[in-house]
């Protein structure tokens, strides 16, 4: 594309995802290093034996490729919530393989070294007989575990599904992996000099460690139970006050700048807006780029009013920020830089935002809902919720829909004075359509490309009442009419759009949250409402 733009043009990408992605697929390559890492130092210190490591090692990768596998034949995208489920379950695959290796290992090292070279295979056989079923089994009851997930439906289905399916797989591949291959490399790794558990100082520590405790709670069994249903009991309250939330957030590595401002703002002036926001943002340390838009795409999947703005921006990678600074603190110094009059802030992420608007048609983390039959209602109603969620610890970003305050130009036609001057209402009509919407003449042709070429007043001559009332319609023998001797023209309000849900009028109070859990603050906004907000019948 470049190549056929004029010179000193170029195309910039304002917003990637391809970074975030990267991101996400390095967390899994760290993820595995660092497993396999923590398990060579574990079997090595534990068994003091290199050729055990590398068996649960090789495992690893086989159950993650096995997973790929089956997600390429299922049609499941590398996502973060299918790589998330793999990360996951990086801890549990290597279960299964360190049992096998272990069980194998105690065995052959209990025998002399020439034994122990002529009975290998059946030690090996017998070994994993005994724990075979056992790990197949343990692994069975961790995957039937995550079959509610399999369960859920609408936006939770869409969501963890891949994580499920991944997290599966890769469990079902370790599961048939520690019972067929991992005994057969444990017949070829483990051979050389195989200490015993005995000799091995570490696990004589934990041993001599550990068997005065298992003493003293084999003699005191009832004070061990119930100490454990104390803890249980203790834990009962914990977990009652313990906050929720959907899903934890995810850092994008980008921030979705969305304030808005009264209904009845034009476009201009929201132009003159947007570009002082951008300019402001642009000046942060720690922004790399800024795009902003103002109202809707040439699409009707995006139906945004002139009132809302929209500013994607780019941060910096996190070694080029301040010391000390989070993304937080870059929100909270954005929005104080950003404290403009008549403009009222909102900070999202890109994707997380595309979430919400899709699902549930808000575009912030929480919404206030209101319904009725009267749009001047709703309005008082919800200005009086947005006033009383500010008070609830934890909002942020609380704005209330404007159902209201749009502005419109209202041109009635006087018939009679009209037909005094010999002039039909289809002709002020027509002069209407022209002056002010415009109307095509005719089309102009390129070569293969075709534009139409419409008319309509300046600027200058439409935008303004006393402006609009001296358009000129044509009379009886070609006398010029101003509009306003045949019109009347006013300027009124009412709603900017009008939204309805389920057969009722709606209007939105958008919120987000900071600073405490989903959860917690929705069941005290749901009180605080109840108490203080009256809504009227209907």
């Amino acid at each position: 594309l470049s190549a056929g733009l004029p010179p000193g043009g170029k195309i910039a990408t304002a917003y990637d995802r391809t970074d975030l992605i990267d991101r996400s697929i390095g967390t899994l390559r760290s993820a595995l290093l660092e497993m396999s890492l923590v398990v060579i130092l574990v079997v090595l210190v534990f068994l003091l034996h290199l050729r055990s490591s590398l068996v649960v090692i090789l495992s690893l990768p086989l159950a993650i490729l096995a997973s790929f596998i089956v997600m390429k034949h299922l049609g499941i995208t590398s996502n973060i919530m299918s790589l998330g489920g793999i990360a996951i379950a990086i801890g549990e695959l290597v279960d299964a393989g360190v049992v096998m290796v272990e069980n194998c290992y105690r065995r052959l090292s209990e025998l002399p070294p020439k034994e122990r070279d002529e009975r290998r295979l059946q030690v090996v056989v017998a070994a994993s007989k005994q724990v075979g079923p056992a790990i197949f089994s343990s692994m069975v009851v961790i995957i039937l575990s995550f079959v509610p997930i399999f369960m859920l439906e609408g936006q939770e289905g869409k969501l963890f599904h891949p994580l499920a399916y991944t997290k599966t797989f890769a469990m079902i591949a370790a599961a048939l992996i520690a019972v067929t291959l991992v005994p057969v490399l444990c017949y070829y790794f483990l051979r050389g000099r195989m200490p015993r558990e005995e000799e091995n100082p570490v696990s004589r520590f934990f041993i001599r460690a550990y068997s005065p405790v298992i003493r003293w709670c084999l003699a005191w069994k009832k004070t061990v139970i119930a100490l454990n249903l104390l803890a249980l009991a203790v834990a009962v309250p914990v977990f009652m006050n313990m906050g929720s939330e959907f899903m934890p957030a995810l850092d994008e590595g980008s921030l979705l700048y969305m304030p808005v401002t009264l209904p009845n703002v034009s476009i201009t002036e929201a132009k003159r807006i947007l570009q002082v926001q951008d300019a402001i943002i642009k000046a942060h340390p720690e922004v790399e780029s800024v795009l902003g838009k103002v109202g809707r795409a040439e699409t009707s999947t995006d139906p945004a009013p002139v009132s809302m703005f929209e500013s994607i921006i780019i941060l910096k990678p996190k070694d080029q920020w301040r010391p000390g600074i989070t993304k937080g603190d870059i929100v909270a110094e954005l929005d104080g830089k950003l404290q403009i009059p008549g403009v009222r802030n909102g900070w999202t992420q890109p994707i997380i935002n595309r979430i919400n608007m899709l699902s549930t048609g808000v575009r912030t983390d929480l919404g206030l809902k209101i319904f009725g039959s009267d749009l001047n209602v709703l309005k008082g109603l919800a200005v009086q919720a947005e006033g009383i969620l500010k008070t609830v610890p934890g909002s942020a970003d609380v704005v209330a829909e404007r159902v209201t305050g749009g502005n419109y130009l209202d041109i009635q036609v006087d018939k009679e004075a009209a037909a005094r001057y010999g002039i039909q209402v289809g002709d002020v009509q027509d002069v209407i359509e022209t002056a002010l919407g415009g109307e095509t003449v005719t089309t102009a042709v390129q070569g293969r490309e075709r534009f139409p070429i419409r008319i309509r007043y300046l600027r200058d001559y439409r935008d303004s009442l006393p402006e609009i009332s001296k358009i000129l319609v044509s009379g009886m023998g070609g006398v010029q009419v101003p509009l306003s001797l045949v019109t009347r023209v006013t300027l009124s309000t009412g709603a900017p759009e009008i939204a309805s849900e389920g057969g009722l009028l709606r209007s939105i109070v958008f919120l987000n949250v900071r600073g405490r859990d989903m959860g917690s603050f929705m069941n005290e906004a749901k009180r605080v409402l109840e108490q203080q907000l009256q809504l009227p019948a209907g």
